[in-house]
């Protein structure tokens, strides 16, 4: 019975040890939490502005928009950014944006992976351990592994600057991003979307009455050609940059749920540990009363 005490007090010491490192960590992620989603938050407007200028540029062009980031060509070489963290602890959030860019690169991107034609750049530590050991076949591109040491504008275009360079050079046909979308604290879900070659924009702000009806005079100078293969990438940059502010602050609104779910858990477990402790006392209690009752009888016969 002593031994079973001893284990149950060795087991109630491991999860107060345990809760005080979950709740330490759901702090920490806590605090980044309000600086991640305060940056996301004042990149979003400027961003949508930006697509929305666009938009609008583009709209009101006669025939297409020639710019050489949205020529749509035959995809012969794909590239698949693939935007998790560098550690873990954060319940199912790097498994979900893995899962869904797995999805992509064995649905539509299966041949070019079979056949060595697909890249895939990871940044952040887990999804490069996974496609490393999993996607021989594909080039893996760790160069930007550890971009979330310095998540400045300048830094963060450097993976942008490289990828348009490459699609301009006729090096990749492809792009597509793969990241962790932030919605709250409390909700983040893993997203696919072309980054390259940009998208028809005019077709998705078609939708709105207000956008249809709305069309505005522009006079272009120099050109509209020269503009859009100035405005394109700053836009493009821009985009990216979201993308990474987007799965960052996904990244610790997942850890704090985690942290707070796992010493939620650890106090329910704590609560029946003390109660076997409690019964596992009592029964030991127990016995030597009834032990001692027993001695004494037996003196008295």
């Amino acid at each position: 019975m002593s031994g079973k005490l001893k284990e149950v007090r060795e087991r109630i010491s491991s999860v107060k040890s345990t809760m005080q490192i979950t709740s330490a960590m759901k702090m920490v992620s806590a605090a980044k939490l309000r600086r991640a989603q305060q940056a996301i938050t004042e990149m979003r407007p400027y961003s949508e502005r930006l697509a929305r200028m666009l938009s609008n540029i583009l709209s009101n062009l006669e025939g297409d928009a020639n710019t050489s980031l949205g020529k749509a060509r035959p995809v012969e070489n794909a590239t698949v950014v693939v935007v998790t963290s560098n550690r873990g602890l954060c319940g199912a959030f790097n498994s979900n944006i893995i899962k869904a860019a797995v999805q992509k690169i064995d649905g539509d991107y299966s041949s070019y992976r079979d056949n060595g034609t697909l890249s895939i750049i990871c940044i952040g530590k887990k999804g490069y351990d996974y496609f490393r050991k999993r996607y021989q076949n594909c080039k893996i591109v760790d160069t930007y592994v550890n971009l979330f040491a310095d998540l400045s504008f300048d830094n963060v275009a450097q993976v942008s600057k490289g990828l348009m360079n490459e699609f301009e050079s006729q090096l990749v046909d492809e792009v597509f991003v793969c990241y962790g979308r932030f919605r709250n604290a409390a909700v983040q879900y893993p997203e696919c979307v072309q980054f390259l070659p940009v998208p028809k924009i005019e077709d998705e702000s078609a939708g709105s009455d207000e956008d249809k009806s709305t069309k505005a005079d522009y006079v272009f100078e120099p050109s509209k050609e020269a503009l859009l293969e100035r405005l394109v990438p700053t836009i493009l940059q821009t985009t990216f940059h979201k993308f990474v502010l987007e799965n960052h602050a996904s990244e610790h609104g997942a850890r704090m749920t985690a942290m707070d779910k796992a010493t939620e858990n650890g106090g329910e477990l704590l609560r029946d540990l003390k109660i076997s402790y409690n019964k596992a006392r009592q029964e030991s209690i127990t016995k030597e009363i009834l032990e001692i009752v027993g001695g004494a009888a037996a003196l008295e016969n």
